[in-house]
């Protein structure tokens, strides 16, 4: 047994070990070659038992008590409910520090102390509580708290929210984007056994993308819009999934079509710069589109896939368009951007790119028209996979270009 065996052994508090391990090597990390393993697991599980964490972002559900500082970005108004001994109080406190957010939840007298003006936006506190995995993220239940003066910690309160300064944990979320992917919906059945459902977003802004969950009664929201579209993003919540942060939308949010410019600047790789295994965002021009194929699965459902050849300055790669992604409107002579594709080993060994479904593939409404010419259709080097040069766009030097609110969909820059 290893000595971070045995300190997680000894450890008594309810963390799993798996996220055990996570705390660890996020420690070795942060201590930059300071700690080892066993010193930063006795950290760690010296952190645990008296619930002291550095960050917000270290605030786990499954802790008893914790002990951090914060500072309180937003007040909420009390809210007063029934209890089966009276009347109760609550008001809802939205803290920060510069790794994330959580949501401070104040009862009864402590909720008159912040509805009487005790704490102000911009206070730093010194909390103790209970925390819990809220309907919008981690929420502490206080017990106690405090204005700490000589606290500093640098977090912006009423600063725009782009994609980039999202933080796990973030709650009241509102960000404005543009479209650049749409799911459909689909039902799943909960452990209650009612059904949900849930689709799917891609939004971008200058200075990045996100993926946007709509639940339940927003589900439908995704159908309703197009790719291109400038939407605002309102009372979102900020979650994690497999290691990437996303921004969900439920009941209590919306998903509204405005009329505004916001920006997309993708930022891709080279197509000659691809290896197998990687997963990264590519654009270019469509040099050829084969129709679209159905096929049959081991487990007796049909799916549907479409190849498309895309070209940038440095080389071209076959793209697969699975599911959904097949039926976009897609024709030689377009500007595509695909992201989060994996690169694979495809046909005649060649790399191939597969956009499945935790991909965008984003058309740009005008195509490469002023881009620099390139050989013609019939000088052009190879032949379609149907061994036909037939339907294929003159290549082009293609260079990324900005997803802009313009009558086309993006600038001309």
């Amino acid at each position: 047994m290893s000595a971070i065996d045995e300190i997680y052994e000894d450890l008594d508090a309810d963390v799993s070990e798996e996220r055990f391990r996570e705390a660890v090597e996020q420690k070795v990390a942060q201590m930059e070659g300071l700690a080892d393993e066993q010193t930063a697991a006795m950290i760690i599980a010296h952190e645990l038992a008296d619930g002291e964490v550095e960050t917000v972002s270290e605030i786990e559900p499954a802790m008893d008590e914790v002990k951090f500082l914060a500072k309180v970005t937003s007040i909420g108004e009390v809210r007063t409910f029934e209890r089966d001994d009276g009347e109760g109080q609550v008001v809802n406190v939205d803290a920060a520090d510069e790794t994330g957010r959580v949501r401070l939840a104040f009862w009864d007298g402590k909720a008159e102390a912040v509805a009487a003006g005790e704490i102000e936006e911009g206070d730093v506190l010194r909390v103790k509580g209970r925390p819990k995995d809220g309907y919008d993220g981690i929420e502490v239940s206080v017990s106690e708290a405090e204005i700490d003066a000589e606290a500093e910690i640098t977090v912006e309160l009423d600063g725009e929210t782009t994609v980039a300064s999202l933080s796990l944990g973030q709650s009241d979320v509102r960000l404005q984007g543009r479209v650049l992917d749409t799911g459909s919906v689909r039902t799943f059945d909960r452990d209650d056994g009612s059904t949900g459902q849930v689709s799917d977003l891609v939004l971008g802004d200058e200075t990045g993308r996100i993926g946007v969950p709509l639940w339940d009664e927003m589900a439908d929201r995704a159908e309703a819009l197009d790719s291109g579209t400038t939407v605002e993003l309102v009372d979102g919540y900020v979650r994690e999934r497999d290691g990437d942060i996303e921004v969900h939308v439920g009941e209590r949010g919306a998903v509204e079509e405005i009329d505004a410019a916001v920006e997309y600047d993708p930022e891709t790789t080279p197509i000659d710069d691809v290896e197998i295994e990687q997963t990264v965002d590519i654009g270019g021009v469509v040099r050829s589109a084969d129709p679209k194929r159905t096929f049959d699965r081991d487990d007796g459902s049909e799916g549907q896939v479409r190849n498309v050849r895309l070209q940038d300055d440095s080389g071209d790669i076959r793209v697969a368009l699975w599911g959904e992604k097949a039926d976009k409107e897609i024709a030689p002579g377009d500007e595509v951007v695909a992201t989060d594709v994996e690169i694979q080993d495809g046909w005649q060994d060649e790399l191939e790119a597969s956009a499945g479904w935790g991909s965008a593939v984003v058309v740009f409404d005008d195509p490469a028209g002023d881009a620099e010419p390139g050989p013609t259709a019939d000088s052009a080097d190879g032949a379609t996979e149907s061994g036909s040069s037939a339907g294929r766009c003159g290549t082009a030097v293609w260079r990324p270009r900005s997803y802009s609110d313009t009558p086309h969909g993006r600038s001309d820059g």
